[in-house]
């Protein structure tokens, strides 16, 4: 019997996981589970260690770009209800790791709840914030996360509070455990500077950087006191094209996706930024966006 039988019912063999993201390019997993609960997914768990597979998580896909040749493991959603619920109390916000950061973004400020406007047009899951510690110049989603639970890769829940998550710049400390859910500690404030700080940091957002167009966000992390989207730009790489990739004329650490564009066609014009802005500024650029 296959591994996967017991799971037969949710689970999808050979799934276009690469069309999930937001550059909508790439090729398939052999696997794509969508568990019930938090205990369907800690036994899934432990059934793919014991196959000695490959797990990965995809929230909303805005980070992640999947190789043409796909992904020869197990890819999980979580969006079952039990992982995409979201529950207010006071200015305390318990929120799946499923559910989606901007729809929870909008609805804080519509009720007065500060703390996360300013991830304002960020796409992602709360699983995949946390684990990314998304934010910007207004702000980190680790700011505000109070505790979260976690399930290991070895199918272990764990409780963790705010200072034994290891928040960092765009990472954390537990490596590929997932986020099933994360409690947020926002201050109440008037709704309408709230709502008015939210628009303002999303029209900012739009005219600066390339929302409507395919990509998975900033490609590269900023060095240390420096601006990867500066670096690229200083070395006259907004507009370099490869195959039906580009670097984005709007930010130059996004790389944008045309519809004929292959995976291949990213990571070509990726390396290239990288060894241009090293060869000409002596700095190592790191990836931001993860590839599959």
């Amino acid at each position: 019997m296959s591994w996967w039988r017991p799971w037969a019912d949710r689970i999808e063999p050979d799934a276009p996981i690469g069309a999930m993201t937001w550059y909508r390019i790439g090729g398939r997993a052999r696997w794509l589970a969508h568990p019930r609960d938090a205990e369907d997914l800690a036994a899934l768990c432990r059934r793919v260690r014991q196959e000695g597979l490959t797990l990965r998580v995809l929230g909303r896909g805005a980070n992640v770009l999947v190789r043409d040749e796909g992904f020869d493991g197990v890819v999980v959603r979580l969006d079952a209800p039990s992982f995409t619920r979201v529950t207010f109390d006071g200015a305390r916000v318990l929120a799946g790791g499923g559910a989606d950061l901007m729809r929870l973004c909008r609805t804080c400020a519509e009720r007065g709840l500060s703390g996360i406007e300013g991830l304002a047009a960020i796409p992602a899951s709360i699983g995949g914030a946390v684990r990314m510690n998304a934010g910007g110049r207004f702000g980190q989603l680790g700011d505000v996360v109070r505790c979260a639970t976690l399930l290991t890769v070895e199918g272990a829940l764990r409780e963790v509070e705010k200072a034994g998550i290891g928040f960092g710049y765009r990472t954390w400390g537990w490596d590929r455990a997932m986020v099933l859910s994360a409690e947020l500690e926002l201050a109440v404030d008037d709704p309408l500077r709230v709502r008015g700080r939210f628009k303002e940091y999303w029209r900012m957002k739009r005219a600066t950087q390339p929302v409507g167009e395919r990509s998975a966000g900033c490609v590269f992390k900023n060095p240390p006191q420096e601006s990867s989207g500066r670096l690229i730009d200083s070395a006259g790489l907004k507009g370099a094209t490869s195959g039906g990739a580009q670097v984005s004329l709007r930010h130059a650490n996004f790389i944008v996706a045309a519809e004929d564009a292959l995976a291949a066609d990213v990571l070509r014009l990726a390396d290239h930024v990288r060894r241009t802005v090293r060869d000409r500024f002596g700095t190592e650029l790191e990836l931001e966006m993860e590839v599959w």
